[in-house]
C-alpha cells in the first residue's frame, strides 16, 4: 500500500513535491489555503496542526488537522512536506524608524503593493534594496513625482542580459565560477567580483555600493534600475534616522521633505504555526535543519521543509533536488545519520554562512547555489560525476564545467534519469538564441577558441587536483 504524504502549501515547492511523491509511488495530499492551483489539491483549505501519531516511534505517522468551510477535518499521514516557503509574515521593523508614529503619510509593506494607481504625483519613500524594492521603485516612478530608494549596505545590480547577449544566470552559474569562489582567496574574490559588477557601470557613482563587499550577497536583478537613477526618476538615500509628520532624516544629515508613502520592501520572517515549536527551530539566528530540511532529533525522518532556503540561484532545481531526496527518504531508499552527525553538520554549516553571508536576519538561509545542489543530488546519486565523463565524452563534461549549471545536470545519472538530458544540455544555448534568430545572417568561419580555452582550463583544473591530492 503507498505510503500517504501530506504537503502543506501548492506554491513552487509544492508542485515538484507532489510530482516527486508521485514518481516514487507516494500518494500526496496537497493543501492550500488560497485559491490558486495545487495535486491532489484541496483548496481554502487551512492546516491548523501537525503533530506526531501516538505511536510515531514505530509507525513515524502523523496526525494532520485541518480546516476547510468552517469544518474541521483529522487525517492520519505517513510523511510530510512542508512546503509554505519563508515568504510568511511580512517583517516591519518600525522600531528601527523613531517617529514612524507621528507621521501622517501612508505606509506599508511591499507584499501590500499591487499597482501604482493612486500613488500619481506623490513623494515615494522606499525602504530597502532588495530585487522588489527595485521593481516596485521602477514602477512607481513611471507615475510619482519622485522615487526614493533608502538602504542601509547598498547592493550590487546587475542586468538580466550578460556576456554575448545570453541570461546572466546562464553566464553566472557555471562549476567553473563556484570552483574559483570556493578556491580563490577573500582579497582575489572580492577584486573579482568588483570587476564583474562595475563592466555595467560604476556602483560607487550610483551610490549602491555594497558597504560590506567580502561577503556574498543575493544581487538585484534590474536592466532599469541604473538608468532611472541616472536621469533622476529615483534617488538613492543611506538608512533613514528618523521621520517627523512630513519628512525623513537620513543617517549623512540630508532632509526630503513631503514625504506622502513609505513602502517597507524588508522582507518576511517566517514561522509555521501548525508545527510544534521544537520541530523547526530558529535559536542564534540559525536554522535548527540538517540541510535546511530534516529535524535532527525526530526518531522516524519523516517530516521535511522543502523551499525553506535562499540559494543564490534559482529555487526550482533546488527544490526539486530537496524533495527527490526527502522522497526517497520516506521510502527507506535513503538514511539520514545519527542526531549528532547531523547536528553537528548544522553547526558547520551556520558557521560558514555567517562566513560568507554575514550575520543578518536575511541571510540566515542563504546558501552557495551549485555547491549546495551538488550535496543534494549526492545524497540520491544523481551528482554527475564531470571527471569520469571527461575520458567517456569530453565534450558533455566540458559543458558540465564551464555550460550552466541547471537540472538537467541531474538527470544524466541516478534515479529517474532522463534520456534527453545529455541533447538538452549540448543544445541549450542554441535553443535560448533560437527565437532571436529572425534574420538570416552569413554564419560566421570563425574557429572556436572558447572552445579550445575552456579544454585546456579543463586540463589545467584536473592537473591541478591531481598534484594537490599528490601533495596530501
Amino acid at each position: 500500500m503507498a505510503k500517504k504524504v501530506a504537503v502543506i502549501g501548492a506554491g513552487v515547492s509544492g508542485l515538484v513535491s507532489l510530482k516527486c511523491c508521485v514518481d516514487e509511488g507516494l500518494e500526496p495530499t496537497c493543501f492550500e489555503r488560497t485559491e490558486d492551483i495545487g495535486g491532489l489539491w484541496r483548496f481554502k483549505t487551512t492546516v491548523l496542526s501537525v503533530k506526531k501519531h501516538t505511536d510515531f516511534s514505530s509507525s513515524g505517522q502523523w496526525e494532520v488537522v485541518t480546516e476547510s468551510n468552517s469544518k474541521k477535518q483529522s487525517a492520519v499521514f505517513d510523511a510530510v512536506m512542508v512546503c509554505s516557503g519563508h515568504h510568511i509574515l511580512p517583517h516591519i521593523p518600525l522600531e528601527s524608524f523613531p517617529g514612524i508614529e507621528r507621521f501622517k503619510g501612508q505606509y506599508f509593506h511591499s507584499r501590500q503593493y499591487k499597482h501604482p494607481e493612486g500613488l500619481e504625483g506623490k513623494h515615494i519613500l522606499v525602504i530597502g534594496l532588495g530585487n522588489s524594492a527595485s521593481d516596485i521603485a521602477i514602477e512607481l516612478s513611471k507615475k510619482a513625482a519622485q522615487v526614493f530608494i533608502s538602504t542601509r549596505h547598498g547592493s550590487w545590480v546587475m542586468g538580466c542580459i550578460s556576456e554575448d547577449g545570453y541570461p546572466w544566470d546562464i553566464v553566472f552559474h557555471t562549476r567553473f565560477r563556484s570552483m574559483l569562489q570556493n578556491v580563490l582567496p577573500q582579497t582575489i574574490r572580492k577584486w573579482m567580483m568588483e570587476q564583474q559588477m562595475n563592466q555595467w557601470f560604476n556602483h560607487e557613482n550610483y551610490g549602491l555600493e555594497p558597504q560590506n563587499k567580502y561577503l556574498m550577497k543575493e544581487l538585484v536583478i534590474n536592466d532599469d534600475l541604473p538608468s532611472h537613477i541616472l536621469y533622476g526618476a529615483i534617488k538613492v538615500k543611506p538608512r533613514v534616522k528618523e521621520l517627523t509628520e512630513t519628512s525623513a532624516i537620513f543617517e549623512d544629515g540630508t532632509v526630503e521633505k513631503n514625504i506622502d508613502v513609505i513602502v517597507f520592501a524588508t522582507g518576511y520572517t517566517f514561522s509555521f504555526p501548525f508545527l510544534e515549536d521544537s520541530l523547526v527551530k530558529v535559536e542564534d539566528n540559525m536554522v535548527s535543519l540538517y540541510k535546511y530540511m530534516f529535524p535532527p532529533h525526530l526518531e522516524k525522518s519523516t517530516l521535511a521543509c522543502i523551499g525553506l532556503i535562499q540559494p543564490l540561484g534559482s529555487i526550482f532545481p533546488t527544490a526539486e533536488l530537496q524533495a527527490r531526496w526527502a522522497t526517497r527518504v520516506f521510502k527507506g531508499l535513503c538514511t539520514l545519520p545519527s542526531e549528532r552527525t547531523m547536528m553537528a553538520d548544522i553547526i558547520k554549516r551556520n558557521e560558514k554562512r555567517i562566513d560568507l553571508f554575514g550575520k543578518n536576519q536575511s541571510q540566515i538561509l542563504q546558501t552557495n547555489y551549485i555547491d549546495y545542489l551538488d550535496e543534494l543530488a549526492l545524497e540520491t546519486g544523481a551528482k554527475p560525476d564531470v571527471l569520469s565523463l571527461l575520458l567517456k565524452d569530453p565534450k558533455l563534461a566540458v559543458k558540465l564545467y564551464f555550460g550552466p549549471c541547471n537540472s538537467y545536470q541531474y538527470r544524466l545519472t541516478g534515479p529517474r534519469q532522463w534520456k534527453g538530458a545529455k541533447r538538452a544540455i549540448l543544445t541549450q544555448k542554441q535553443r535560448i538564441l533560437k527565437p532571436l534568430k529572425t534574420r538570416a545572417l552569413k554564419a560566421s568561419s570563425d574557429f572556436p577558441v572558447s572552445f579550445l580555452l575552456k579544454i585546456v582550463g579543463l586540463l589545467a583544473v584536473v592537473v591541478a587536483l591531481f598534484f594537490q591530492l599528490q601533495w596530501f
